[in-house]
């Protein structure tokens, strides 16, 4: 070939309606592979009649579907497509080809626009469904709960064109911007999870995560704004998150909201983040559908050959401002003086198809005319029959499983015989042969080994606790999932869940090898992100109601930097969308003198969040409780999250212990009444770590007329529970006693939660002074400051506010 003729090749393949960066990426094989693919189709699909004519069919019922609503509801917000019509064959493609590669499921992550086309008209939401929710007769039975129709998910199973069936999910999102992305991933990985082949630590390209697909469809300005996506795109090559592979497709309207482009990134592109992953980018002519589907058909060739991230930034345009009501020429008003102009993209193809003899404009016109009619046929018996109901949120995986109020669903026993607790403790502390654990790690695993040996009296820390509650649900077969930062070792060095030989560093981890046939295993330590994992496990949560899921923070201090999780999703899928999740947060919680960043998970916020039993939150003081409580959590069929304020200085306090004979009993209390040598005068309540401090403080000064009573579960606390806790104490005053400062913690809770006795004044509360932050730098203040109120709950010095 001459220069001319190489240039002239390189422009068609580079330079017309597809533009491509991968020459960033390092590994030479793929750049090959890319160039030869693109070069040597000069980046053009070669596409039958038959094609082009699903590509038309599937850009009708995409512009259909928005002409007619916006003729039927005037008004009402849907957050259109018009402008990127092309991202319904592309998604069409996408399924096909996944499909004919293998694949047998999808699960979709996307925010507002154009969301009810995508529901509609690539997972086959029914017409009735969605008019429904337009027409909005529901009312009564929606009064505070339900959800907008443009946050809804849905999930169906497609007929693909040779005859094999692939599942379909969108994922339930809120207004948050990108936060759906992690969600996503975690369903992903759980869907992989429970269909790899587990030994050992698990493979982040395992050949089988090529079965199941996570697509998210990104908008331009959110894409390259929110920091939620940094943290998603950095787990794509993670052990503990990995997923194969996403399919990210970045609808580029070139402009969000009101902002242009250069107001709202640094960087010529869009996708620019993303080069931190060296994945390829295909942008491409929302306006040429054929070159969209050979980007989508190169995008799943990449991933499922390499399991790596790729992108397709998808060119088009925002006919109507942000929402059908808005006015963008306030603001973009040249761009939109050009919009105007624009015909939509079905008719650009229409035309161009008329052109090539492939359908003629009357054709076109006529499957226009067909779609209306049955968009209208469908309204008609929608306003006369009403909405069909779809299948219900508890079936298939979710069937043994149920939400609704904590007094429906009976506690159940978690007591384990203690032959059985031996047992494990004897495979807990046992090594492979070879390997040499750290000096202090095989102290430990000693000390677990005597204390199957012992008599079931022998006091034991909050580590076993722990352990023996994961081993015996692992035995049992339940899965348990457990990510967060340190989390193998524990930040406090306590759990040493995973051991490194001394001497090669290689890792062992006890729990994995308990039994042939054992639950899986899986404990990950986090990148330092709070948002991104924490909905990567919720996710993972939605997808394993079976197992225990937990994530862990650093510190309870950090956990509100996954806050829009814990507010969108955590607290509310229920209310909102009847999803259910059995994640565990567990936050180390407690005022030690750490200053204000290492004290507080903000407890009072969680509680702050109850309503509906719609979560668990619990403060547990002993490792007897936590056993209990991660084994209810698995046990019973009642699927809530459930919040958990960890210790820090209890792990190895000596008062904050327990026996085997303690977990070969009983189950989980949610409230502890510590009863006095004699009749009660005072009695405090409390929950968690202050509960130490109290009772030493009892038996210093000699007050055997104290009784002192634990809240081991704040919320759901019915009132018949808080009755019950000061019935025996008749005329004894009633003290709350908290570490934290008046306005957090548990004590507004409380005091909204049992008016009939603090209206009285019997309830008075002893606290720290009310704070704008949770806790002095100073620790000596910090002492000063726990004496005092200790001492005012023994009567010894007046309240202060």
């Amino acid at each position: 070939m001459t220069l001319r003729e190489i240039l002239a090749r390189l422009r068609r393949t580079y330079c017309r309606t597809i533009g491509v960066e991968y020459m960033h990426g390092e590994d030479p094989a793929i750049k090959r592979w890319l160039q030869e693919r693109m070069e040597a189709a000069e980046n053009t699909p070669t596409l039958s009649r038959e094609q082009k004519l699903r590509i038309l069919a599937r850009l009708t019922e995409a512009e259909t579907l928005e002409t007619f609503l916006h003729r039927k509801y005037i008004g009402k917000k849907r957050f259109s497509l018009e402008g990127a019509e092309s991202l319904i064959p592309l998604l069409d493609w996408l399924v096909e080809e996944f499909g004919r590669q293998g694949g047998e499921e999808i699960v979709m992550g996307m925010a507002h626009r154009g969301r009810l086309n995508v529901l509609v008209n690539a997972l086959g939401k029914g017409f009735n469904e969605l008019f429904a929710e337009f027409e909005d007769t529901e009312v009564e039975t929606m009064m505070g709960r339900g959800d907008v129709k443009y946050h809804m998910g849905y999930s169906s199973d497609r007929k693909l064109a040779d005859g094999r069936t692939m599942h379909l999910s969108l994922a339930f999102n809120p207004s948050h911007l990108e936060i759906v992305d992690p969600v996503v991933e975690g369903r992903v990985r759980a869907k992989q999870d429970r269909t790899l082949n587990w030994e050992g630590e698990p493979a982040p390209r395992d050949p089988e995560r090529r079965k199941v697909l996570p697509v998210i469809i990104h908008g331009d300005a959110a894409f390259a704004g929110q920091g939620i996506v940094a943290e998603v795109l950095n787990l794509a090559n993670l052990e503990g998150y990995a997923t194969g592979g996403t399919v990210h497709v970045i609808v580029n309207n070139q402009v969000g909201f009101t902002t242009n482009p250069e107001d709202a990134r640094s960087t010529p592109y869009a996708t620019d983040i993303a080069r931190v992953l060296r994945a390829p980018v295909f942008h491409v002519n929302g306006e040429d559908p054929e070159a969209v589907v050979w980007a989508v058909q190169l995008a799943v060739d990449y991933r499922q050959q390499f399991q790596q991230d790729v992108l397709i930034d998808l060119y088009s345009y925002r006919k109507y401002g942000h929402n059908e009501g808005d006015e963008p020429a306030f603001t973009q008003p040249r761009m939109y003086e050009v919009i105007r102009q624009k015909k939509p993209p079905r008719a650009v193809y229409a035309q161009r198809l008329a052109e090539e003899g492939v359908a003629t404009g009357g054709e076109a016109d006529e499957l226009m005319r067909t779609r209306m009619a049955r968009l209208e046929t469908e309204l008609e018996r929608t306003r006369k029959e009403g909405a069909k109901r779809t299948v219900s949120a508890m079936a298939g995986l979710w069937s043994k499983y149920r939400g609704g109020p904590d007094s429906a669903t009976p506690e159940v026993p978690t007591a384990v015989p203690e032959p059985r607790l031996r047992e494990l403790l004897v495979k807990l502390s046992q090594v492979p042969q070879g390997f040499t654990p750290n000096d202090k790690v095989a102290k430990l695993l000693e000390s677990r080994r005597k204390l199957a040996e012992g008599d079931g009296s022998e006091p034991f820390d909050w580590g076993v606790g722990e352990h023996l509650a994961f081993a015996t649900l692992l035995d049992d077969g339940a899965p348990i999932r457990f990510s967060g930062q340190d989390a193998r070792r524990g930040t406090f060095s306590h759990r040493h869940a995973v051991l490194a030989d001394a001497r090669d560093g290689k890792r062992y981890t006890p729990l994995a090898h308990l039994r042939e046939g054992q639950g899986r295993f899986d404990i990950f330590d986090s990148p330092l992100s709070e948002a991104g994992v924490m909905g990567f496990d919720y996710g993972w949560s939605l997808d394993m109601p079976e197992a225990l899921c937990c994530w862990e923070a650093q510190f309870g201090d950090f956990a509100n930097g996954g806050q829009v999780v814990i507010d969108q999703f955590i607290s509310s899928a229920e209310d909102k969308w009847n999803r259910l999740s059995g994640i565990v947060l567990l936050l180390p919680h407690g005022f030690e003198g750490q200053g204000p960043e290492h004290s507080s998970a903000r407890l009072e916020r969680f509680l702050q969040l109850c309503a509906e039993d719609n979560i668990q939150v619990c403060y547990p003081t002993t490792p007897a409780q936590i056993f209990h409580l991660f084994r209810r959590q698995v046990l019973r069929p009642w699927r809530k999250p459930l919040v958990v304020m960890t210790p820090k200085s209890l792990l190895r306090h000596r008062l904050a212990v327990s026996s085997l004979r303690d977990l070969a009993r009983g189950s989980f209390q949610r409230i502890i009444v510590d009863p006095p040598a004699k009749q009660a005068t005072r009695v405090l309540l409390c929950s968690g770590k202050v509960y130490y401090d109290l009772i030493t403080a009892r038996e210093t000064k000699k007050r055997d007329d104290v009784a002192i009573v634990r809240f081991e579960q704040l919320y759901p606390l019915s009132d018949a529970s808080l009755s019950e806790v000061v019935k025996p104490f008749k005329g004894a005053e009633l003290i709350w006693v908290q570490e934290e400062p008046f306005n957090m913690g548990a004590w507004y809770h409380v005091r909204a939660r049992w008016p009939e006795v603090v209206g009285k004044g019997r309830l008075i509360p002893v606290a720290r002074a009310e704070s704008a932050s949770p806790a002095t730098g100073s620790e000596k203040s910090h002492k000063y400051e726990q004496q005092l109120l200790v001492d005012q709950a023994f009567g010894n010095a007046a309240p202060r506010k």
